[in-house]
């Protein structure tokens, strides 16, 4: 069944792609502005970009998840000691280091088409960017930082959880638009509900294959080197 697991979810991310592209361009229309000295409707200045927020938004919710999996199986692995939970947590921060980058880039996107800008100084994306910099040095000190790495590493995906819920209750203090009504994503209605659940199952099935795909292979390293200590202590290798 394990075996399993990841084609299954695979299959379900490509499905899941090929519906939610079919519901945001053939089935949900373009979004467009009002006018409010007149009231009537006005072309937006978003138009075709305003499509954008089915994928940023859903492949932020998988990015807060990430780090919410890595901050608790740090927690775990800090107090149980125990390698899956370790192995857990490095492949989801590494998943999450590549939807954050999409998390920005979508949002740049998106900030160029809305204020001109491809980027402000708004408190809600200079965390965004803060968070997506632990999430690298994590992978980077998992790299390079000897036998306390793990522990290390530990320490800073615990604080990019903490991290999380600032960063999703800046809604409102900032320009940055709120995704429904007080930022709850169930509230978008009947017209632009079902693309956007469509979208983040996607996001979720890649995000689940990905994660999976990635603790086999941390293990599969992590045999390889106790045969090779194995084989250096017998003398077999040199």
């Amino acid at each position: 069944m394990k075996k399993l697991a990841v084609p299954v979810f695979s299959v379900l991310g490509a499905i899941g792609f090929v519906v939610s592209i079919y519901l945001i361009f053939m089935k949900t229309g373009l979004e467009y502005g009002v006018d409010e000295r007149t009231g009537r409707l006005a072309g937006s200045s978003l138009f075709f970009n305003q499509k954008i927020f089915y994928f940023h938004v859903a492949q932020a919710i998988v990015l807060f998840t990430a780090v919410f999996v890595a901050g608790i199986s740090s927690i775990l692995f800090l107090w149980k000691r125990r390698p899956a939970f370790d192995d857990v947590a490095s492949a989801s921060t590494e998943v999450a280091v590549a939807f954050g980058a999409a998390v920005l880039v979508t949002g740049s996107i998106w900030a160029k088409a809305a204020w001109d800008v491809w980027w402000n100084w708004e408190p809600r994306l200079t965390m965004s960017l803060l968070l997506w910099l632990i999430l690298v040095g994590y992978v980077l000190v998992r790299r390079f930082a000897g036998p306390s790495a793990d522990r290390v590493a530990a320490g800073m995906a615990i604080f990019g959880m903490v991290g999380v819920p600032f960063i999703y209750t800046m809604v409102g203090a900032d320009s940055h638009p709120p995704s429904g009504v007080n930022g709850v994503v169930l509230t978008l209605g009947k017209r632009l509900l079902p693309a956007f659940l469509a979208s983040m199952f996607t996001f979720f099935a890649w995000f689940i294959a990905l994660v999976l795909t990635r603790i086999q292979s941390t293990r599969d390293e992590r045999e390889v080197r106790e045969l090779r200590e194995q084989g250096l202590d017998l003398g077999v290798l040199e």
